[in-house]
């Protein structure tokens, strides 16, 4: 049994709730992202912002939707429309994802790299 001092179970160990995991419900996300809950439903009307669901439909968003409502909501400052800003939240997240995989591939090239060399000096 847990005393109320243990840390809790789980990813993170100050209690808060990963990037990724959607916890909070519309009128939280609403008000942690500075905007009203019928942005946020414009938002994802529009394709801009995808929550998860419950298992009863209601939304629930994560930090990781946070950070793209406050991305959103940046480009939107400036003036940008949404279709606009769809297309380049697209773009950035295409870019990301090539990031990701060059990485990816630049760290099997040196392991493929480093083991050749090592059969190489095998005798």
């Amino acid at each position: 049994m847990l005393d109320r001092n243990d840390p809790m179970p789980g990813p993170t160990s100050d209690h808060r709730p990963g990037h990724g995991q959607a916890v909070y419900g519309i009128s939280v996300a609403a008000e942690l992202a500075g905007m009203g809950a019928h942005s946020l439903r414009l938002y994802e009307q529009h394709g801009l912002v995808t929550p998860a669901r419950s298992a009863g439909g209601t939304r629930r968003y994560s930090n990781d939707d946070l950070t793209r409502l406050a991305r959103i909501s940046a480009l939107a400052g400036q003036g940008i429309n949404l279709a606009a800003i769809a297309r380049i939240l697209d773009l950035e997240d295409t870019n990301t994802a090539l990031a990701d995989a060059n990485t990816a591939l630049r760290h099997s090239n040196a392991a493929l790299t480093a083991e050749r060399d090592r059969l190489r000096d095998t005798p």
